[in-house]
């Protein structure tokens, strides 16, 4: 059964010579492996360097795996707290290719950002960014593999896994839940990772939302922190256009 489409859905293609989705069971040996297929918190990091305001919260709908899922292993020199150095290998994902949809929700622990919830002009200008490779530099999981972003529409044209059927990926990482986009009451005023577990079918991963996610752990504490006129470091969507050089009505 296909999922909705909302009104205020992006869809764009992400490509990489490599990316790491790292594994959080690899990170503290300090041999990172990579995950087969991005995260949910991989791909919304990417769609947030594309486009991203406090006042929205990007929801991860949905991702296509386009090319054959690949890995190679390279020597990393890498630099402990002691001072001595070691070589520790690192397996990437190469090639990749996935097509992505997403949507925007309004950040509901944001009462004072209320009047920046012009939903139109938040789409429009995440299209344009889109259009033009996103606002920042673009990672595929980690930040030495580059990556670049541009409009597609999802679903259209020959992808890898298009006639494999199920594929399931067992217990992985889903992401973080951060205080200022909790929305389950137990997570409020804390940061929380979760996990779950990943079905693609004949090449899409459609991916639960956050809250839907049943197996969690709160790390830390953590505070909002405030946005505002007040604050000075906030002022809305109509103070977008001077900072981009775009035009908006």
């Amino acid at each position: 059964m296909e999922r909705p489409v909302f009104r205020n859905t992006v869809e764009f293609s992400v490509t990489a010579d490599y990316a790491l989705f790292s594994d959080i069971l690899t990170r503290a040996g300090g041999e990172k492996f990579s995950y087969p297929i991005p995260t949910y918190e991989a791909v919304k990091g990417i769609l947030s360097s594309v486009y991203w305001k406090p006042s929205i919260i990007w929801i991860i709908d949905s991702v296509r795996v386009m090319n054959q899922i690949q890995t190679f292993r390279k020597g990393i020199r890498t630099k402990y707290n002691n001072g001595k150095k070691d070589l520790s290998f690192y397996t990437y994902l190469r090639d990749v290719r996935y097509q992505v949809r997403a949507h925007f929700e309004w950040n509901e622990n944001r009462p004072e950002l209320e009047e920046d919830r012009n939903e139109n002009k938040h789409h429009n200008i995440a299209k344009r960014m889109i259009e033009r490779g996103g606002r920042r530099d673009i990672f595929a999981g980690t930040r030495e593999c580059q990556a670049y972003v541009e409009p597609c529409v999802f679903g259209e044209g020959e992808g890898f896994y298009d006639k494999t059927g199920e594929i399931s990926y067992g217990l992985m990482l889903h992401g973080f839940t951060y205080a200022d986009e909790a929305i389950c009451t137990e997570d409020k005023g804390k940061m929380t990772v979760r996990l779950w577990q990943p079905v693609m079918m004949d090449g899409v991963i459609d991916f639960i939302r956050p809250e839907k996610c049943t197996v969690k752990r709160h790390i830390k504490e953590m505070p909002i922190k405030p946005f505002g006129k007040e604050y000075g470091n906030f002022t809305g969507v109509h103070g977008f256009g001077g900072e981009t050089g775009i035009e908006l009505d």
